[in-house]
């Protein structure tokens, strides 16, 4: 019997065709997180103190959203699947300096999340059909979020 989010021998970006489904649905979504330390200044006097080099631990939500399940596993995608990408995005980012690695850019959390969703969909184009909603956890107070199709 097949075991949902396992992901098997697959590579995350190794995803299997897109989904033709036979069921409909207004919206089916599959969430995943995982989390990112970085470290980052904003140019800006409206920054303030953030101007300066600081650290920051995202708590990053995907959810997949689509208008069908696919037909034979009923799921929007698999959670291996869908965590491994994100888990290899993250690693672009994970314990560097965002001023490096985007030199001249205020890699703000809205900015970061559009950032992040460009990565994945560039794993995903043709082989996942639907939309993604990245969101950026600054704090359990404060949160930024992106949602755009793939």
């Amino acid at each position: 019997s097949t075991v949902r989010g396992g992901g098997g021998a697959q590579s995350a970006s190794s995803t299997s065709s897109t989904c033709a489904s036979q069921t409909r649905s207004d919206q089916l979504r599959l969430g995943v997180r995982d989390s990112v330390m970085i470290a980052h200044s904003f140019s800006g006097t409206e920054f303030g103190p953030a101007q300066q080099l600081h650290g920051a631990t995202y708590t990053v939500d995907v959810e997949w959203v689509a208008d069908e399940l696919c037909a034979g596993p009923n799921w929007v995608i698999d959670i291996g699947v869908a965590s491994g990408i994100l888990s290899e995005v993250l690693a672009l980012y994970n314990f560097k300096n965002l001023d490096e690695v985007f030199p001249g850019e205020n890699t703000t959390t809205e900015w970061m999340c559009m950032q992040i969703h460009r990565e994945i969909t560039g794993r995903v184009h043709g082989k996942f059909s639907g939309s993604l909603r990245v969101k950026l956890w600054e704090s359990h107070k404060a949160w930024a979020s992106f949602e755009g199709a793939v």
